[in-house]
């Protein structure tokens, strides 16, 4: 009877281990902000571009202003996941859910977006990957105080549905859509003109949307930075360098379809 005794003693043992230890495995970690960083490899971005756009985001994760920020927070840790796309069905995650809550999980992280291979890919469809970026947040297990997508490229969408329907669906959900739009070739047949208007009107949005674009190499990594700096603290101030707030002016607004209009030329359409 002892011997019964103890053995359902075991087993009650062993089952809170187990049945608490899945309650652990099922919470989900707070976080002050979570951060899909989604960059362009469509064929406009030339290698040199794509490397230093790699570099510039794992030099802004060891910049002790991003350090700062992430310490500065409510939980004091930040969510990051880092992927890349080019066509409608072309987005691939290359760093998964990561929470960074202090110097060397952050540092850490910074070198695996240094170490990542460069890959280049047909068309760009930023409503593909917007679309892909809300899908992320899904499968985080977090509780995050601000959910960002933070997107960077140097075209207009051209592939996949309008990128203004996308946006606006995301926003609906309470996610914010930062963006860097990247300027630092002369504009070609193919080009978008004005590819900073085309963001600001036709891509960001959200609670506090805003975009840092990048015109030349000397100020990449600067712009990346304070892009960083802004979405980890949560503030956007009503001036700051570099910086433009989604649609702030009603005035000369982009055309959201040029891209796609470019596309149809480009085909004989």
């Amino acid at each position: 009877m002892v011997g019964f005794r103890r053995l359902g003693s075991l087993v009650g043992i062993v089952a809170a281990l187990f049945f608490g230890g899945q309650a652990r495995c099922h919470a989900q970690t707070e976080v002050d902000l979570a951060l899909v960083i989604a960059v362009d490899i469509s064929y406009s971005m030339d290698a040199d571009e794509q490397d230093l756009q790699k570099q510039g985001f794992a030099e802004a994760f060891r910049s002790p202003e991003v350090h700062e920020a992430i310490r500065k927070g409510l939980n004091g840790r930040i969510a990051v996941t880092y992927m890349e796309w080019a066509g409608a069905n072309d987005q691939r995650v290359l760093i998964p859910w990561t929470v960074l809550d202090g110097p060397e999980t952050i540092l850490h992280f910074a070198d695996q977006i240094a170490s990542l291979p460069l890959r280049r890919a047909a068309r760009t469809s930023i409503s593909g990957a917007l679309g892909m970026a809300s899908r992320l947040f899904g499968t985080s297990n977090l509780k995050a105080g601000r959910r960002v997508i933070d997107v960077s490229g140097d075209g207009a969408n051209n592939e996949g549905r309008a990128v203004t329907q996308a946006r606006d669906e995301i926003v609906a959900q309470g996610m914010t859509i930062n963006g860097l739009p990247i300027m630092l070739k002369e504009d070609g047949f193919y080009d978008t003109p004005n590819l900073d208007h085309y963001y600001r009107d036709c891509v960001i949005g959200g609670r506090g949307a805003f975009m840092v674009p990048a015109r030349e190499r000397s100020q990449f990594q600067q712009a990346i930075k304070t892009k960083i700096v802004l979405e980890v603290s949560g503030m956007t101030p009503a001036e700051a360098p570099l910086l433009k707030r989604a649609q702030a002016d009603a005035a000369g607004r982009a055309n959201c379809l040029i891209g796609e209009m470019q596309m149809k030329e480009r085909r004989g359409n």
